[in-house]
């Protein structure tokens, strides 16, 4: 079931980037997303009978892979409930995808081309979340990110989307750069790249009683940039490596430039790659790797800070945009930064909570974004929206569901409340109680991101569906509400955004945390923060509702009741109002300290470096001689008898001179 599970997606990849364009558009539409569908349904039975089940950890080998040296790393697959709740996610996301990229890309030339990447990232994803070894896990960690660059490049004849393709690209490179650093820190001091390996040395590497950051000054473990470090250093040092790769594949300040951009890619892509799947691979590989990250309090503060600045800072640059896509993807980069909060503060569990029932509803929105764009002939700004409930109530109503959810609608101290309102509420609690010196900031940081994520949620809703339509009357007559290909997998992804915090709310982090999650997370610091979440007094579980409160009611005052009050408070902030449409102006600043230096260099390299000095003193210098000399050779074959008896004379008279002296 589990090969099944993993190697049908990459057998659709095959079968349709192989002989897609022979099988024809429509069969390769079906092969791909039968395939997926059989997946997500074969994951929820795995989910099931292993988290509600009574068994431990296992493995399922695939085959023996790497063994060089000191390297055993076979290719198996790791089932414990953190595999299982990815694998139901990421499937369960990927085929609802599947079946509704057959309606959004109907017009699309190149769909068998579209439904070969998704099927590969799908492929990708999978295998990272069931390595077993950290060379597996990276394996797939390259392949989502190769996926991905195709995927946001899928119309590579858009300049803007080669553009970000390459910008997704390259900045993924830097995280990763740090991550692959971080496996060979992990090799250098446990001897293996195997999980349960490394899980079973983790819990002696460092004295108990003294902790990891108050470890003695021992022998030296690890060199790292000329510095020797003893175990307590080695350990943070590879921690903070491994949150590098992280920081680059889950969008987080300062490596979250990408995320916007990659709005350029079809939108069924933004739903299953920057929403669902792939920009959650770090929060998984954080969580999975939860034993090491116990042995480094300052790589956990680290992690705690990170999160909190990405919140806080992805919801402020939210509250401007007008690209429909991109507010959504900044609520993605800041709802990322809720998961590393929760990871920092050692809630595991409450992270991937967050994680699930965030694939469920984010991945509505982003789906419902793209059935407004495709009612509105490919529109994705939303001044030039409005008046669309009636025109596309099924659509509206789905969207506001998202919204609700995503915006954390509850009813505090209780147990009503849509997906968002358990998870997101969650997290804000744990970090209000967690222990590290960065947890009071970040539950500020939270809190107030939470007022900005209601503002900008509802602003979508309330200029997209709300108020006068600003369309021509071209367009607003074309307006038609998508077909049900693509609005079945909106009732699937809507029932997952109300119900899925209420149903598994008790088992993520509930009583029954440690019969679901058994040894799949660290659980002994986790045990005592949910234990004190339940302690917490009523003001901080309050906190959240009057926040999103506060948020939904300046929506409606902006832009229902005052249309006018956001331009003239724009016009009376111009300077802010500027730095925040700007991004915080990270991505000039990246330009003028990196990209231009690197463009400059590379320039001056190739005309200076390149073409003047190699060049010029080699190849083309030695060619441009010898034609010197030959042109002035073949000025003396003048074809004149004349000249060639002088010369001759010549000759005869030095031979005479040169004899006689």
């Amino acid at each position: 079931m589990y090969q099944a599970i993993v190697f049908l997606p990459l057998l659709g990849f095959l079968v349709v980037g192989l002989f897609g364009n022979s099988l024809g558009a429509k069969a390769s539409e079906y092969i791909t997303s039968g395939f997926l569908v059989i997946a997500a349904a074969l994951s929820w039975v795995a989910f099931f009978a292993v988290a509600f089940g009574t068994g431990e950890v296992f493995t399922v080998p695939v085959l023996r892979w790497i063994q060089s040296g000191g390297v055993d790393a076979a290719w198996a697959l790791r089932i414990d409930t953190l595999t299982v709740v990815m694998l139901v996610v990421v499937n369960t996301v990927s085929a609802l995808v599947h079946i509704y990229s057959i309606g959004y890309m109907h017009h699309d030339p190149n769909r068998p081309r579209f439904f070969a990447y998704l099927s590969l990232f799908t492929f990708a994803m999978l295998m990272l979340v069931t390595s077993d070894n950290l060379i597996q896990m990276f394996f797939g960690w390259e392949g989502v990110g190769l996926a991905s660059y195709l995927l946001i490049g899928f119309w590579y004849k858009k300049p803007s989307a080669n553009a970000a393709a390459i910008k997704a690209f390259v900045v993924n490179r830097v995280g990763d750069f740090g991550f692959a650093l971080g496996i060979f820190g992990v090799f250098v001091l446990f001897g293996s790249v195997n999980l349960s390996t490394i899980f079973a040395n983790a819990a002696s590497f460092v004295p108990a009683e003294h902790g990891a950051e108050a470890a003695a000054h021992g022998e030296t473990v690890l060199t790292f940039l000329g510095y020797a470090l003893d175990k307590g250093a080695a350990i943070t040092v590879v921690c903070l490596l491994l949150f590098m790769g992280a920081m680059g594949k889950s969008a987080q300040v300062p490596l979250h430039t990408w995320l916007p951009d990659a709005m350029e890619g079809p939108t069924p892509v933004s739903a299953l790659i920057h929403a669902a799947t792939m920009v959650t691979a770090g929060v998984f590989m954080l969580a999975r790797l939860s034993p090491l990250f116990e042995l480094s309090h300052t790589a956990l503060t680290v992690v705690t800070l990170i999160g909190a600045i990405t919140a806080f800072f992805a919801a402020t640059v939210g509250l401007v945009q007008n690209d429909i896509k991109r507010v959504i993807a900044y609520s993605t980069c800041s709802q990322l930064g809720y998961m590393f909060v929760a990871l920092g503060v050692g809630a595991y569990g409450v992270a991937i909570f967050h994680l699930f029932t965030h694939a469920f509803f984010k991945a509505l929105l982003f789906l419902g974004s793209g059935s407004v764009i495709h009612a509105v002939s490919d529109e994705q700004d939303m001044r030039n929206m409005g008046g669309l409930r009636k025109l596309i109530p099924t659509t509206y109503w789905m969207m506001v569901i998202g919204t609700l959810a995503l915006t954390g609608v509850g009813i505090p101290a209780t147990l009503i409340g849509t997906a968002g309102f358990f998870s997101k509420d969650a997290i804000i609690e744990a970090s209000f109680v967690g222990h590290n010196p960065v947890a009071l900031f970040a539950f500020i940081m939270l809190v107030i991101a939470a007022c900005f994520t209601s503002f900008y949620s509802w602003r979508l809703i309330f200029m997209t569906f709300h108020g006068k339509p600003r369309a021509s009357h071209e367009v607003m007559h074309h307006v038609h509400e998508s077909p049900p290909v693509m609005l079945v997998p909106l009732f699937v992804l809507a029932a997952g955004a109300l119900f899925a915090g209420f149903l598994f709310h008790d088992a993520f982090i509930g009583e029954g945390y440690e019969k679901f999650w058994k040894a799949a997370l660290f659980t002994l610091p986790t045990n005592h923060i949910l234990h004190d979440m339940h302690e917490v007094p009523m003001w901080v579980k309050l906190a959240p509702f009057v926040a999103m409160l506060l948020g939904l009611l300046v929506a409606w005052q902006f832009y229902i009741r005052n249309p006018q009050a956001p331009r003239d408070l724009a016009a009376r902030h111009r300077g802010l109002y500027a730095f925040l449409l700007n991004k915080w102006y990270f991505d000039e600043l990246y330009d003028f300290l990196f990209v231009r230096p690197a463009k400059w260099l590379g320039y001056t390299l190739w005309k200076k470096g390149d073409g003047t000095v190699i060049d010029g003193f080699g190849p083309d210098g030695v060619s441009a001689r010898v034609v010197d000399v030959t042109n002035r050779v073949v000025k003396l074959q003048t074809g004149y008898l004349y000249h060639y008896a002088f010369a001759m004379l010549i000759g005869v008279a030095a031979l005479v001179t040169w004899m006689m002296l």
